[in-house]
């Protein structure tokens, strides 16, 4: 019960920091500007790292999810 409590207030707060971001309409509030700045996705080596790193992890998610893993 515990963690299922602390993945919903985690939930909740990144909908508050995320709308928030949203509504006030400043540019590179929101985590997507942050992630394009973070992982330099604007350029052709950091969208090929991006890619893989997020490719690697995705497939290691759904390979979780179904097998438990």
């Amino acid at each position: 019960m515990t963690w299922t409590a602390l993945w919903l207030a985690w939930i909740a707060m990144f909908a508050v920091i995320e709308w928030r971001a949203i509504v006030n309409d400043t540019k590179g509030d929101t985590l997507s500007e942050h992630f394009r700045r973070w992982f330099r996705v604007d350029t052709h080596a950091g969208r090929t790292v991006w890619l893989v790193t997020s490719g690697v992890f995705f497939a290691w998610f759904v390979t979780h999810l179904w097998g438990g893993a």
